[in-house]
């Protein structure tokens, strides 16, 4: 069974970076051919991908986020980071991170649901306020 569990701060400042982890156990995240995403949800809207790093370690990013975002990942401790710079009020959402192996970029900027995920977080609130 596959867990994934995202941690980081719950209050972040206009213009800092959140950062974010995504600790996986149950499966390596560089085995198989799986996606690892960041998805966020803000309150009352439907889910937005934000982007994926593959088992290969290679990421992608949402275009319209792409400039303030970037995945890396720690495969010794099984984990993914998701950094987002220059957040504002509008970057307020729950965090998910979430597992796949399906790598269609178009349908993950397209879906509006969790459907295309096999294994999900529990997802973390994230507000940005000074």
């Amino acid at each position: 069974q596959v867990q994934l569990q995202e941690s980081g701060p719950g209050l972040v400042e206009p213009s800092q970076t959140l950062s974010l982890t995504c600790t996986v156990s149950g499966g390596s995240i560089a085995d198989g051919y799986y996606y690892w995403s960041w998805i966020r949800q803000p309150p009352g809207k439907g889910p937005e991908w934000i982007g994926y790093i593959a088992y290969s370690g290679t990421t992608y990013i949402k275009p319209f986020l792409k400039r303030r975002t970037s995945i890396s990942r720690d495969t010794s401790k099984n984990q993914f980071t998701l950094h987002l710079s220059s957040v504002t009020p509008e970057d307020a959402a729950v965090y998910y991170c979430a597992r796949d192996g399906l790598g269609d970029r178009s349908k993950y900027q397209t879906s509006s649901t969790f459907d295309l995920y096999d294994y999900r977080g529990p997802g973390i609130q994230v507000t940005v306020s000074s």
